[in-house]
């Protein structure tokens, strides 16, 4: 059905899925997930009124890309040319610049009751890069569970990182300070001051960003080691060593009072784990801490990191990743 039109009057739709106790909205703009409803309690942070997407959005529930997460300087080098991005976060460019795959109408190719594909075709030097890339993304819904696949192809080489930006709060409202996290990640990314990886793959063990046994969101968040809070990249354990996914690696979310929990799975070989630090309360109508992000994903600016699993995608080659968010 359609929502209404974006300020430069492109219509966008909105398709509605439904399996078991799961419920879904998925807005063309920007492939958003807008509402994920279990047994009735919509788990993800979102606007019903599509102009806030437009103005108030921390990109709550959009597929982000070209690159997911940030890129240093706005640059990177591939194949002996230089690549010059828009630089939106700070001196970095963050999740495909300042008009990424989140503020884009996607194309519905194919619907059904319980799944749903976009397509964005992403014309060669939009944003900065190279390659004309055909890329698409299917939200499938389950019993129990709601799943992501991304494809993509290029007729140039190009770097790619999809991901989904959505904000979980199992509780349907509140914060998540509560909310305990286990993941199967024993490294971590340590950060500049911009949010940019050292490099290093730092342990995770006797410090605050341990989560291989369960730990509350809220128990360590004012460590000074975390800066704001948590908005870091973690190494999961099949990804470990540079080659790989994260296939077999789970994440684990609980929120103890209503007892709903969520186990992810995904095929890349890192999460970025983000508590919404950045959320005023104002310009995005959600207070600090009222979501998590569990963006499945590459590492930050892997593209300037020829140590860390690649994100090259060549002509001939398909761009293919998968996470799944399971609900029990």
């Amino acid at each position: 059905m359609n929502v209404g039109t974006t300020p430069s009057g492109e219509p966008v739709e909105r398709h509605l899925l439904s399996k078991g106790r799961m419920r879904a909205s998925i807005l063309s703009y920007g492939a958003i997930l807008q509402t994920l409803e279990v047994s009735g309690t919509n788990v993800v942070l979102g606007y019903s009124d599509l102009a806030d997407y437009f103005t108030r959005s921390r990109y709550f529930g959009a597929v982000v890309g070209r690159y997911g997460n940030r890129i240093a300087g706005g640059r990177f080098t591939l194949d002996g040319r230089t690549y010059e991005l828009p630089v939106n976060n700070g001196p970095n460019s963050l999740h495909g610049g300042t008009y990424g795959f989140d503020r884009r109408v996607w194309q519905v190719t194919d619907a059904s009751d319980t799944a749903v594909t976009l397509r964005h075709v992403s014309p060669d030097g939009e944003q900065g890069y190279p390659g004309t890339l055909d890329a698409s993304v299917t939200y499938t819904l389950d019993e129990d569970a709601i799943r992501m696949d991304y494809r993509a192809v290029t007729d140039a080489p190009t770097v790619l990182n999809l991901t989904n930006h959505s904000y979980f709060n199992l509780a349907g409202g509140g914060d998540v300070l509560g909310h305990v996290v286990r993941m199967d990640a024993d490294h971590y990314l340590p950060v500049d001051d911009t949010l940019i990886p050292t490099g290093e793959l730092a342990p995770v063990a006797g410090t605050p960003f341990d989560f291989t046994a369960p730990h509350r969101i809220g128990e360590r968040i004012d460590d000074p080691a975390l800066g704001n809070g948590y908005d870091h990249c973690y190494v999961l354990r099949s990804g470990e060593g540079g080659e790989g996914g994260g296939a077999g690696a789970v994440i684990e979310v609980s929120e103890p009072t209503g007892g709903l929990v969520m186990t992810v799975t995904t095929t890349e070989p890192g999460v970025q784990f983000y508590t919404g630090n950045m959320l005023d309360g104002v310009a995005t109508a959600y207070d600090k801490y009222a979501g998590l992000c569990l963006e499945t994903q590459h590492f930050p600016d892997s593209p300037n990191r020829p140590d860390f699993p690649s994100v090259v995608l060549r002509p001939g080659e398909e761009y293919t990743s998968s996470t799944v968010y399971r609900f029990s």
